[in-house]
């Protein structure tokens, strides 16, 4: 068994969808990045590359490349999961948390976990997402950005 961690940062910017864990979350700021900039997917994705070993998204996916322009990030994370059974390993349990002072997450937690599930053929009840607010404190409190944390557990199939 092995043990990684993730931690992703995008600032709000106008003129963007919000996408976390795959979800299109009505708000009038989106999360500014070459991808979708979904920060959720990217925290998990930084957690099971180095789980393995293998870098991060950004060795994987550089942002200088046109071929990750606008890049779904649930096909990025599906990407990764077969990076690791490549490497032949599987995700055992993810515990992820984000951090936004708005919009509420709590209506859409379910589905960003059921689409984590799916990307890596897991079972939903080994993933976890929670949301919390920064108390106003610092760029999340100011609303000028999300961050995300993940760590996950994976092991040889």
């Amino acid at each position: 068994m092995r043990i990684g961690i993730g931690i992703d940062v995008h600032q709000f910017a106008e003129g963007r969808k919000l996408i976390i864990g795959g979800v299109d979350v009505p708000s009038p700021l989106g999360l500014l990045g070459h991808s979708d900039a979904d920060v959720l997917l990217h925290a998990i994705a930084d957690a099971l590359l180095g789980a393995v070993a293998l870098g991060d998204i950004g060795k994987h996916f550089p942002d200088t490349s046109p071929d990750f322009k606008d890049a779904d990030s649930m096909e990025l994370l599906k990407h990764v999961g077969k990076l690791l059974e490549k490497e032949g390993y599987k995700p055992v349990n993810i515990d992820s948390m984000l951090l936004l002072e708005k919009p509420k997450i709590a209506p859409y937690i379910e589905q960003m976990r059921r689409n984590i599930a799916n990307c890596l053929d897991m079972d939903m009840n080994d993933v976890s997402v929670k949301a919390t607010t920064n108390e106003k404190l610092g760029y999340v409190g100011r609303q000028e950005g999300a961050c995300a944390h993940a760590v996950c557990l994976i092991e040889n199939i």
